[in-house]
């Protein structure tokens, strides 16, 4: 598995080296990445960046009729959170990104979803997974790197919502955490990093309410020769900080023994290099289809702050899907 690994990313640092636009995807365990050259992606995968996308957008001819959730029952939930708790507290790790299933019944195909959903990244893998993205994992341009760590949600009906999330004592101490983890990571590829923007707001409006997201945006400076060598800055810093915590390989492990289930291509990473420049979205907001039965995954940072009930409610509230 590990050959098969090494000649992924040293596949992306030939084409990135002739300046080859190429397409990628790294699930989360990093067992079965995909690349694909744009014009083979066309054949099994759809997606859209902000700039760039392989199909027409038209408008969606479906509208969402049926939505019903299904979560991970909270007694199953509130096992792992207790785990995870106990691993907080014996120092293993200080933030970790909790996550579930839950099933979802829709009068949707995924790739309506995939059509209907606005969201600045999709992705459609035919017949396996959607993910309409609202989180940036990195961007390059013109020699800079950019992250912009995606940490806090809340609902924007709730009174003094923005005032609210801004000011919640375990949300700061949640995303310094992770700022201070990406621009770590940032600084094994790149020089003069620095935090450009500090926990500033998105709205996002959903089928089911509208919702603040909170981010940073942290950047730095790459070598000249940049281009043969995206594989090694990508894999450098995989699993994204955001969705897995601090600190990365000990959280890893306690990931696995608190959520016993695989995320897959979940919260792993959907890539776009033009010949130059790269554009790259972490995969949440993804919905799986299992036999035939779809999938929501989702899930939050926990802390030793985090309350199991809130939390729960949390992940149950990012089962969305994003419409305009």
């Amino acid at each position: 598995m590990e050959k098969v690994k090494e000649n992924f990313y040293d596949n992306m640092n030939y084409w990135g080296g002739q300046h080859k636009p190429f397409v990628f995807l790294i699930d989360f365990e990093c067992e079965k990445p995909l690349l694909f050259s744009f014009e083979d992606s066309k054949r099994n995968l759809l997606w859209q960046t902000p700039l760039y996308s392989n199909f027409f957008k038209g408008k969606p001819a479906t509208k969402i009729e049926v939505w019903e959730i299904e979560p991970t029952p909270f007694r199953i939930y509130k096992a792992g959170f207790n785990l995870i708790q106990k691993h907080i507290q014996k120092g293993d790790t200080f933030l970790l990104n909790y996550t579930q299933p839950s099933k979802i019944k829709t009068n949707l195909s995924l790739e309506e979803i995939f059509y209907l959903s606005s969201a600045p990244y999709k992705v459609l893998l035919k017949d396996k997974f959607t993910c309409f993205s609202p989180e940036i994992f990195v961007r390059i341009e013109d020699g800079k790197i950019s992250s912009f760590p995606m940490k806090g949600t809340i609902d924007a009906t709730t009174t003094n919502a923005e005032e609210l999330i801004l000011k919640d004592t375990k949300e700061v101490a949640e995303h310094n955490t992770i700022a201070d983890l990406i621009r770590n990571d940032l600084s094994m590829v790149a020089d003069n990093v620095k935090v450009e923007r500090f926990r500033y707001l998105d709205e996002i409006k959903t089928n089911r309410k509208k919702l603040l997201q909170v981010s940073s945006k942290i950047t730095g400076e790459l070598p000249y020769d940049y281009c043969n060598n995206i594989g090694t800055i990508i894999s450098k810093m995989l699993p994204a900080g955001s969705i897995s915590g601090a600190p990365k390989p000990k959280t890893l492990e306690v990931i696995r023994k608190a959520e016993n289930y695989l995320r897959g291509y979940y919260t792993g990473i959907f890539g776009y290099f033009d010949g130059k420049n790269l554009d790259s979205c972490v995969l949440i907001r993804y919905i799986e289809n299992q036999n035939g039965q779809l999938v929501y995954k989702s899930g939050g940072g926990i802390t030793f702050m985090s309350d199991c009930e809130t939390e729960y409610n949390e992940m149950i509230n990012k089962v969305y899907v994003p419409i305009t």
